[in-house]
């Protein structure tokens, strides 16, 4: 398959490189942290864990793996890792010499990864091994008829932090005590980004003090919506487009369905920012310290693959509007519940919800700081997690 799909390619020969690399990482005497995500969500997840291990336990060399090649090709040269490298194939030769060659005093698995032949190696050697930020719904293979093999590989934990009570009591249904509620960690990522510095001129320039909507990793059925309001709004307002697909062909697909005077991020060089309406955002890296200059924030993926992430705007304290399909994520449910987040299911509903907010200053004021203080309350699951680590090691 990898002959005919580039991301197969990359996974496929991604791995290849892995055992190379880190024979030339890892030394015997080392002291390693191993924590593995799936892809780049789980890494932002991991993220502030990793940072403050880091704080307590210099010494420590850290090492992430991926399983999937768009996190990995993202990710690849963090500063916060000593090594990146794809996670082997979970076949137990792989996982015995995997682990025999790091040798990890630590291991972290992020979210949903359970691979049971280096989870099973892990316990073998009395390793440590947690999953963090975890959730687990009835509907999982764990609690099927079938899935014994990976309720088995459940047992290999030692311990879990979990994002909600439902969690806690299916867990506790299988016989897991070893269980506690720590919230979610990527609130304390999106958190530590109001710490930094968010100044981009470009924006400040392309804003010129008008209200800005920014619309983050939109696909086609979000872009569609926001085209047709963006062409027949009389609104004096400012779009910046952030789509999920950059590649050339889209965005010049995108840039010509818009009437609007409209600019391409790689060509702003020696333009006047502040005489384009749209500003269209075909790079990637970007997008977290442009939410701090919008009013509104669009989230895409709610009418599509899966609601992309809702904490980066909402810890700014603006609305945010996203499509219908966010069953499942667990912070999207509270924020639509608190009435920080409005549910949009065509053009006419996503045209009325943002001319309400563009029409009342302080409706749109008001919710916003209904996401930013869920989001000041949720803080908290990466202390507690290097609380219980500083115990072990």
């Amino acid at each position: 398959m990898a002959l005919f799909h580039p991301k197969i390619k990359l996974f496929v020969n991604g791995r290849k490189e892995t055992f190379s690399i880190l024979k030339n990482t890892f030394h015997k005497n080392d002291k390693v942290i191993w924590v593995h995500v799936a892809s780049l969500g789980e890494f932002e997840q991991g993220l502030p864990v990793i940072e403050k291990f880091k704080k307590e336990y210099p010494t420590f060399k850290t090492l992430v793996t991926f399983f999937s090649p768009s996190g990995y090709e993202v990710k690849k040269n963090t500063p916060v890792a000593d090594c990146t490298v794809y996670l082997p194939m979970d076949t137990k030769k792989n996982a015995k010499h995997f682990i025999d060659v790091v040798n990890p005093s630590l291991a972290i698995f992020v979210k949903y990864e359970i691979w049971p032949n280096h989870l099973k190696i892990l316990k073998n050697k009395q390793i440590p091994t947690l999953l963090i930020s975890a959730i687990f719904r009835k509907e999982q293979v764990y609690f099927k008829w079938y899935g014994q093999i990976m309720r088995k590989a459940l047992n290999t934990f030692s311990f879990f932090f979990v994002q909600d009570q439902k969690s806690v009591e299916l867990l506790n249904g299988l016989g897991h005590e070893n269980v506690t509620i720590s919230g979610d960690t990527r609130f304390d990522r999106v958190s530590e980004i109001l710490e930094r510095d968010n100044h981009l001129s470009f924006m400040q320039e392309f804003k010129e003090g008008q209200n800005c909507l920014v619309a983050g990793s939109s696909w086609p059925d979000d872009e569609e919506i926001l085209v047709d309001y963006i062409n027949t709004s009389q609104n004096n307002i400012k779009y910046v487009l952030a789509p999920h697909n950059i590649k050339g062909d889209h965005i010049k697909s995108l840039k010509k369905s818009l009437l609007k005077k409209t600019l391409l991020y790689s060509q702003i060089e020696g333009k006047e920012l502040s005489h384009f309406d749209v500003l269209i955002i075909d790079t990637i890296g970007l997008l977290t310290k442009i939410y701090s200059y919008a009013d509104i924030a669009y989230v895409g993926g709610g009418f599509s693959t899966g609601l992309h992430n809702t904490l980066e705007p909402a810890v700014f304290g603006i609305p945010v509007i996203i499509g219908p399909n966010f069953d499942g994520f667990n912070e999207a449910e509270a924020m639509v519940h608190k009435k920080g987040i409005k549910v949009v299911g065509n053009k006419n509903e996503f045209k009325t919800v943002l001319n309400e907010f563009l029409d009342n200053q302080e409706h749109l004021r008001a919710t916003g700081l209904l996401n930013s203080n869920f989001v000041n309350k949720n803080k908290g699951a990466s202390i507690q997690i290097i609380d219980y680590i500083c115990k072990l090691l």
